[in-house]
């Protein structure tokens, strides 16, 4: 019943972004996994989530933990217990009513790197591709946005995205089980498109960028997060076979060929703003995410490379308009 109700408030409040059409084959695609054939973990977390207070609560999305609710408001084992129902927690970090997620990312971290250098996100209709838990969603809202959409086809962080949701009902946040290959093309109707941790994970990322293109309005904003390599305008990796023991990573280009796909893609005004490698201070492994993660992932003796030899992570943000 809370999906059914989810799925029902997310259509009236789409409704003016795609055609009746579009828009009915978009939570087709959403009621399918969700409702029809649902990942078969879903009943536990739903019941995880349901196992939380009732909202809405006195909520901060706009600081680097996100707060939900205030420290003493509610029984802390029971939302401890809730909350873990729903590990691993990978986006974030969060609080909820004194209880704190130490996410395997700080995703407030890239927040920080990004949101200097954005266009001013108050009044803008908002597309997140592969947004995770919704973390950066919710700060996008806190900073203005008009409405923010999250897409991501993970399951678990669409219910974690609900447990904030739980609490903050009135924010025009919302998140759709989808990839970006499923969004309607060309539909030309968001000023922001986010792309943070995807482009790497593609089998044809020019096809990427011009899906990401397609999404916006003309004079339109790409915001292009993605791992790079050091080199010239000729460099690009492509592993033979897995990444930092991921094996779905594709072609890791130099900042200089990036902006060169961009451009090809029709984007204008391109420019990197900001290159940085990332730490194991940034991506670990937490109480809340108990697996392996990037410490495991690098060379023991010689922490600038990948177990496979490869370099270690680095990653780009780069920026560009839609003319």
């Amino acid at each position: 019943m809370l999906i059914k109700s989810y799925l029902e408030a997310c259509r009236t409040a789409l409704s003016d972004l795609y055609s009746p059409d579009r828009l009915d084959r978009l939570m087709a695609l959403s009621e399918e996994r969700l409702i029809t054939r649902p990942h078969g973990d879903l009943p536990r977390w739903l019941d995880a989530l349901s196992a939380l207070p009732e909202g809405p609560a006195d909520c901060d999305l706009d600081a680097d933990t996100l707060r939900i609710g205030r420290p003493g408001e509610q029984d802390p084992a029971l939302v401890r217990d809730a909350l873990q129902g729903l590990i691993p927690w990978r986006k974030g970090p969060f609080e909820f009513f004194g209880i704190h997620i130490d996410t395997e990312w700080h995703s407030d971290w890239k927040w920080q790197r990004v949101a200097p250098h954005l266009a001013p996100l108050k009044g803008r209709r908002i597309l997140d591709v592969g947004c995770g838990s919704g973390y950066h969603c919710w700060r996008m809202a806190a900073a203005g946005a008009r409405q923010v959409v999250g897409i991501d086809p993970t399951i678990l962080f669409l219910v974690q995205y609900l447990a904030v949701r739980r609490f903050s009902p009135q924010s025009d946040v919302w998140f759709l089980p989808v990839r970006m290959e499923e969004i309607p093309a060309e539909a030309g109707n968001f000023d922001t498109v986010f792309s943070m941790g995807v482009l790497y994970h593609r089998r044809s990322p020019l096809d990427h960028i011009l899906e990401l293109k397609g999404a916006l309005k003309p004079g339109g904003e790409l915001v292009l997060e993605t791992l790079v390599v050091e080199g010239d305008a000729h460099t690009v990796l492509m592993p033979q076979g897995r990444y930092a023991a991921m094996r779905n990573v594709f072609f890791l280009p130099s900042v200089a060929q990036l902006q060169i796909w961009l451009e090809r893609c029709g984007f204008s005004q391109v420019r990197c703003v900001d290159e940085s490698t990332t730490t194991v201070e940034e991506q670990r492994s937490t109480e809340w995410m108990r697996f392996q993660s990037l410490p495991d992932f690098l060379d023991q003796d010689d922490p600038s490379r990948t177990r496979e030899g490869y370099p270690a992570p680095r990653r780009a943000v780069l920026i560009a308009r839609k003319p």
